[in-house]
């Protein structure tokens, strides 16, 4: 399955977000050992660095973190199309609308985020990563 994988499960595991840290190593393990393909938007990173520097008070974490993200997902590219359609979408969140268009243009399967709500009116699932792994697991006969 390819994902989109929403800022903030990033900076569930890298800054051990205490009640989302578990479920967000469990799919960044998931991506890296391949059984899911992972995929950011291009600023995900500039949010990463920016978040992790101000929590954090360190270039060392910012840096980590996003070396530890170009690892392991792949980009999203965005350029004036993606910035424009997301401008002109519904979404209040200018940085969310970035990531779904970003996912369309990828024809992504899902996006995978702690806050399904602020991707209303989506047309493709919005899972926690719970439901991501419940969808995926493999039925049994």
């Amino acid at each position: 399955m390819r994902v989109l994988v929403d800022t903030n499960i990033i900076l569930d595991a890298f800054l051990e977000r205490e009640a989302f840290v578990q479920d967000a190593k469990t799919l960044l393990t998931a991506i890296k050992s391949q059984q899911i393909e992972g995929y950011v938007a291009a600023t995900t990173l500039t949010d990463i660095f920016y978040i992790v520097i101000k929590k954090t008070k360190s270039l060392e974490r910012a840096r980590e973190a996003v070396s530890m993200t170009l690892a392991l997902m792949e980009i999203c590219d965005v350029n004036s199309n993606i910035l424009e359609t997301a401008f002109a979408s519904n979404l209040r969140d200018f940085e969310d609308a970035v990531q779904l268009v970003c996912a369309y243009a990828e024809n992504l399967d899902a996006i995978i985020t702690r806050n399904a709500d602020d991707f209303v009116d989506a047309s493709l699932p919005i899972l926690s990563v719970q439901q991501l792994f419940e969808q995926s697991a493999p039925m049994d006969n």
